[in-house]
């Protein structure tokens, strides 16, 4: 609860100063205090002890027992009791009958009246003190009786003013309580010191302002679409949003808070990019499902605090963009074919121009059968449509290329074969970059041929590509799966990325994707995906044929 009329700290620094000063203060007058209280009480037990032992002293005098046998004990136990007063520090010293008539007082006036304060204890005996208000004030005083062998012929009484006890521990206060301002002081600049540095790095919010910047954080961290991963100086996880473990694989449930980035199974390339030291810029790399372009960013303040780094899923735009260069592709065959049927058209219009119409005739007709013949030739082998129009469109690439692409004799794939889950999407993305991979190879080879096979065997769909190029060295057999591995040199868009490519999509469905050596030399890629979708109907109708068969 606020107290009103009191300004109230605007920072959580400042706040935690007031609060800290606060409770020094409380803590050093607490001590102060306790140290008072018992400090009196030793005081006073000191009086006690002090002021017994002088009693006893002047009782067990002999002195001070032939004095009392005298006529007028008063001449000689008053100078007596005065010097005893003034040696021990004692503020009196009284010597009495046993009745309690005074013979000694500091003041004479007092001498022959009745001693103020109780006796009769003493009168029986018996050593006590007391804290009693008597001629010179309150004084804690000692009574003890004088014998005579067994008799006892006085009382003997010596105390202390409680005033003078009080002098005495307020020196020690005084002196303490000048050891707690010291203190309080110290403690005051050590807070102010601390909560200086607090303000530098809470940037002099307050409790609320935090409150209400951490609730924007989690709700920022959480909405944005985009991975982001928060690294400290080791390279430990320190923070990864949902879409963070979405992109990475990393489940939900799964606490990789503190766990160190080479632990968290990415693939290599993506580690070392994690790891580096360096800022990374669009960097595109691959997991086993998706192309991530990663961005990271050094967390600087005086001294390296760990790394930034963003994730943004590019999966569908990469995919978007090889069909967009399938498409380029498409379009400048179809310019070479409109330029080629237009020399054509021009030879047949010169041959009927000439009189020759038989001859015009006759070349217009090869030249038809010949482009029905590639096309009844791809459909008939391979009758499901995206695979057709693909391999169509990559023969009239490679051809004007001076490559020849064949489908083999052995191809053999109809349409509604290949089960929903296996987009035409992915298809494009496998077979047309291990086409064009093959195309790259056998350019400028003699013979420059790619023969390509799609089939489905046991279950499965293949998509066998071959070519005439130089092959694969084994060593590299491993490798050139991985992104950005290239026998030939790098152009400006890079290279290596589309076999990659190939390989994901390949694994997102289950399948595998090798490499071996060619019968004509070069290399062989085979790409075999499950089609146990499509197989599922034939399956169940050939158990319903066999008694007993699908239960």
């Amino acid at each position: 609860m606020r107290i009103p009329g009191l300004p109230r700290p605007r920072s959580l620094a400042g706040q935690l100063f007031a609060m800290q000063a606060v409770l020094l203060a409380l803590v050093v007058a607490g001590y102060a205090l306790f140290t008072y209280v018992s400090d009196r009480g030793q005081a006073e037990q000191s009086a006690r002890r002090q002021a017994t032992a002088v009693a006893r002293s002047i009782a067990d005098a002999p002195s001070v027992r032939s004095a009392i046998h005298t006529a007028d004990p008063t001449a000689q136990l008053q100078p007596y009791a005065l010097r005893v007063q003034k040696d021990t520090g004692v503020d009196f010293v009284t010597i009495m009958t046993p009745g309690g008539i005074r013979w000694t007082h500091p003041s004479e006036k007092q001498i022959g009246r009745p001693f103020l304060g109780n006796i009769y204890r003493a009168q029986h005996g018996e050593t006590f003190t007391e804290t009693y208000t008597g001629t010179l004030g309150a004084s804690v005083r000692a009574v003890t009786p004088v014998w005579d062998g067994r008799r006892i012929i006085g009382l003997v009484s010596a105390g202390i003013k409680v005033e003078a006890i009080s002098h005495r521990v307020q020196d020690q206060v005084t002196a303490l309580l000048g050891v707690a301002a010291g203190i309080l002081a110290l403690g005051g600049v050590a807070t102010y010191v601390i909560n200086a540095r607090l303000r530098r790095h809470t940037h002099g919010m307050n409790a609320d302002e935090l409150s209400r910047m951490h609730d924007y954080h989690q709700a920022a961290l959480h909405a944005v679409r985009e991975g982001l991963l928060m690294l400290d100086a080791r390279y430990r996880v320190a923070l990864i949003n949902d879409g963070g473990r979405e992109l990475l694989g990393v489940g939900r449930e799964e606490d990789v808070v503190g766990t160190s980035v080479a632990d968290l199974g990415l693939p290599a390339p993506l580690t070392g990019a994690l790891l580096a030291s360096e800022p990374r810029v669009d960097e595109v790399h691959l997991t086993e499902s998706r192309v991530l372009v990663v961005n990271t960013s050094p967390v600087s303040g005086g001294e390296r605090r760990g790394t930034v780094v963003t994730l943004r899923d590019v999966t569908e735009l990469q995919s978007l963009m090889g069909e967009l260069d399938s498409e380029r592709g498409f379009t400048q065959a179809l310019r070479s074919q409109a330029h080629e049927a237009a020399n054509r058209l021009h030879t047949v219009v010169s041959l009927i121009e000439l009189g020759r119409a038989g001859e015009a005739v006759e070349f217009a007709t090869a030249e038809l059968e010949l482009a029905q013949a590639l096309t009844d030739q791809v459909v008939a082998a391979v009758s499901e449509p995206v695979l057709a129009a693909l391999l169509l469109g990559k023969t009239a690439q490679a051809n004007e290329r001076g490559v020849e692409l064949v489908v083999s004799e052995d191809s053999g794939l109809d349409d509604g074969l290949l089960p929903p889950a296996l987009p035409s999407r992915d298809l494009v993305t496998i077979l047309g970059n291990l086409i064009d991979n093959a195309v790259d190879a056998a350019q400028g080879r003699v013979p420059a041929r790619v023969t390509v096979t799609a089939c489905a065997e046991a279950g499965q769909l293949v998509l066998r590509v071959a070519d005439t190029g130089p092959g694969v060295d084994p060593a590299h057999a491993g490798l050139v799966f991985q992104r950005g591995f290239s026998t030939k040199p790098t152009g400006p868009g890079g290279r290596g990325l589309g076999l990659a490519l190939a390989r994901q999509a390949v694994h997102r469905h289950g399948g595998t994707l090798t490499v071996a050596q060619a019968a004509e030399g070069g290399a062989a890629f085979e790409a075999r995906l499950p089609l146990a979708d499509a197989l599922e109907p034939a399956v169940r109708a050939a158990a319903a044929e066999v008694p007993g068969g699908g239960r």
